[in-house]
């Protein structure tokens, strides 16, 4: 297989990269913000799947500009797009009433735009082969809200719609669409928390289900994953 994974630098872009190379030998195309993290996780990736191939691309995701750079750097390699996860995102905390100004715009642009320009650039060839599958990275909060979740929640709700809207327009082109709505997972945003890392998911638990998604026979589709902490959400 061929994928693309945004936010692949750490978290649960980084553990879904995993999940798939110790499947076979795919080819993964790897981006995030910044180079230097994201270099370096392409680098533990490789050494420890050798068999698979890696490569990164550093850009942001949050402007057009930077999600056509990422696309056109894609289609360059000229291989067919098996997978997109569409896991670029980030989270500020805050009240609609209250947060600072142009936190919405600022969560749109990441959490959203970034899935709905990249896919819009990548999908003519994947129309043309009539195959494929996109990931759209939600979260718990794209159908509850929740205190303190403001702007972060309203992107994510917004980003479940582009998903349900994405798969009744693709259903005739033979393209899965998927939307993940995890709970909290232990990755590094969680770790200064003092929260105890066995209250939460692991990475690797939603990784994994995404990976079982990806793998069904074309006569099925995963709509949504909805995954929670066995104890519930915090």
């Amino acid at each position: 297989m061929n994928i693309v994974i945004t936010g692949a630098s750490r978290g649960l872009g980084k553990a879904i990269a995993e999940a798939f190379a110790q499947q076979g030998p795919h080819f993964f195309w790897l981006t995030g913000r910044r180079t230097d993290t994201l270099t370096a996780t392409e680098q533990a990736l490789q050494q420890a799947f050798p068999a698979a191939q890696f490569c990164s691309f550093a850009a942001d995701l949050g402007t057009t500009a930077g999600c056509q750079s990422l696309a056109n750097w894609v289609l360059s390699y000229q291989r067919p797009i098996d997978v997109l996860i569409n896991n670029a995102g980030s989270f500020e905390p805050g009240s609609v009433h209250s947060e600072p100004e142009g936190q919405l715009e600022t969560m749109l642009n990441t959490n959203l735009m970034s899935a709905y320009h990249l896919t819009r650039a990548l999908l003519p060839p994947m129309v043309a082969r009539q195959q494929g599958h996109i990931f759209n990275m939600c979260s718990i909060a794209s159908q509850q809200a929740y205190a303190n979740g403001g702007s972060y929640s309203i992107s994510k709700f917004a980003l479940l719609g582009f998903g349900k809207n994405l798969r009744e327009e693709l259903k005739p082109h033979q393209i899965k669409v998927t939307n993940v709505l995890p709970g909290a997972a232990y990755t590094d945003s969680w770790a200064a928390s003092g929260i105890d890392e066995n209250r939460l998911m692991a990475a690797a638990d939603v990784a994994q289900m995404v990976v079982a998604a990806a793998q069904l026979s074309p006569r099925a589709c995963v709509e949504e994953l909805v995954l929670r902490p066995q104890l519930g959400d915090l």
